[in-house]
């Protein structure tokens, strides 16, 4: 990896700044700071996959979102350029991002402390978040068979009617914000029922009662019959996490959360 990182920094002309790399899970992905010719701060982020995996939604995420939304007025870092090669059975891609300089809210998904974070920020990420929902897209983040099969797996009742599905970043947690505002890692973007960012956002949250209560505050459509199903399946998926051991922190308030959702289907 680090060698092919070395190879497409020299394929897109930057200079990657020395004593900082960043590796993804399991260490497909490796990410540095980097700078242009002219001196732009610049991310360079390799990925990796088998050949013959190298293909589908999350491969193109990146590439598919730079199309779709852009820079996101200045809210996404955009996309600069994508270089691709093949060695020996493993593909490898290259994405040249806009740095952000800001650190993200949190260093994990799940908000372990509290955040002030003004009245301005809140306002930009629900407008930020509308304009995504709102993209045209065919990518798809979350399946019905899914929902039909998780929910009543991990929350305990009948998958709820979607109302709408609508486009979602599909992995807005605290480790994928910035203030100022910025949206980072876009590899799972898609369809999904209504109000899955907020519901995602709400689930890890839930340890810091303040921030869970402002972002359904900021996100009225939480709580709502026409929320239930984004919800159900954000629970069930977390739910699920925790059956294999991951995201231990959140398995009491998450069975409080599909308590509720209970209450609310009976209702």
């Amino acid at each position: 990896m680090r060698a092919h990182h070395a190879h497409t920094a020299r394929a897109l002309d930057v200079q990657v700044e020395p004593g900082a790399e960043f590796w993804g899970w399991a260490g497909r992905t490796l990410g540095a700071p980097a700078r242009t010719a002219t001196g732009a701060p610049v991310w360079l982020r390799l990925v990796s996959a088998p050949e013959d995996k190298a293909a589908g939604k999350l491969w193109d995420g990146a590439l598919d979102a730079q199309h779709a939304f852009g820079d996101l007025d200045g809210h996404r870092p955009a996309l600069l350029a994508v270089h691709d090669a093949v060695d020996d059975g493993t593909a490898y891609r290259a994405e040249l991002s806009v740095r952000v300089d800001e650190p993200v809210l949190s260093g994990d998904p799940i908000l372990q402390h509290d955040l002030q974070l003004p009245d301005s920020w809140w306002k930009e990420l629900a407008g930020t978040m509308e304009k995504v929902s709102a993209v045209d897209t065919d990518r798809v983040a979350v399946r019905q068979q899914y929902m039909e099969r998780a929910i009543p797996e991990f929350v305990g009742i009948p998958a709820p009617a979607v109302s709408s599905w609508t486009t979602a970043h599909a992995d807005l947690h605290w480790a994928n914000l910035t203030s100022p505002l910025r949206l980072l890692d876009w590899e799972g973007w898609g369809q999904a029922p209504e109000g899955f960012d907020s519901a995602t956002l709400y689930a890890y949250s839930l340890l810091k009662p303040d921030t869970a209560a402002r972002v359904r505050a900021v996100f009225p459509l939480l709580g709502s019959p026409a929320g239930l199903a984004a919800e159900a399946t954000v629970c069930a998926q977390l739910l699920q996490t925790v059956s294999r051991g991951d995201n231990l922190t959140l398995e009491g308030p998450l069975r409080d959360w599909s308590e509720e959702l209970r209450r609310r289907q009976s209702a």
